[in-house]
């Protein structure tokens, strides 16, 4: 019998400044900042056992009225200001490790990281069939892109340890969601898979 080993690739979703700091332009606060030990832990492990890291990080245009996301948030994450820095000890390991062939930072404009990026290609070329997602919102980015995942055919594992959001009823719900229309396995920390 001939064991395949799945190649899998840790897609760390949106966890900047803007995102998870007190004081973020579009924060999800306490929740957020909550699970930055276990971002940071899943980062390196991903990292450290030579699997494929994206950080999927969303960018905007200062003064961008075209964007579907004008009429619904105020302006977040805009391209060259302190807000897209990634949070916390999160941007220790991104600056340690931004060199390695595996740590990826990928621009996204759009709620899912797949949208209008390269992001699938970059997988395929490295035979990725498994995603890891962690990040915020757990019902808006993270939650799009684990739908275009799904669609793409990836297998998916959500770290739910390691996704918030600002709205708990919304967190919860894509949980059960990942779960039960994804069938996407939920980790919770300490979990192996």
């Amino acid at each position: 019998m001939m064991i395949i080993n799945k190649k899998r690739a840790l897609i760390n979703v949106d966890y900047t400044y803007d995102f998870v700091a007190a004081d973020g332009a579009l924060t999800c606060g306490e929740p957020g900042q909550a699970i930055e030990e276990r971002m940071v832990e899943l980062t390196k492990e991903f990292i450290e056992r030579n699997d494929f890291v994206v950080l999927a990080i969303d960018m905007h245009k200062r003064g961008d009225t075209l964007h579907p996301e004008t009429k619904l948030f105020p302006p977040h994450n805009i391209e060259g200001t302190a807000g897209r820095k990634l949070y916390g000890a999160l941007d220790a390991v991104y600056q340690t490790y931004k060199n390695d062939e595996n740590m990826y930072w990928m621009d996204k404009t759009r709620y899912s990281a797949f949208a209008g990026t390269d992001l699938e290609l970059a997988l395929r070329a490295r035979g990725i069939t498994e995603l890891h997602l962690v990040g915020v919102c757990t019902d808006i980015c993270v939650l799009h892109t684990a739908v275009d995942a799904y669609n793409k055919g990836f297998e998916l594992v959500i770290h739910a340890d390691a996704v918030a959001s600002f709205d708990p009823e919304g967190h919860a719900w894509a949980l059960r969601h990942f779960k039960g229309t994804l069938g996407a396995t939920i980790l919770q920390q300490k979990e192996e898979r």
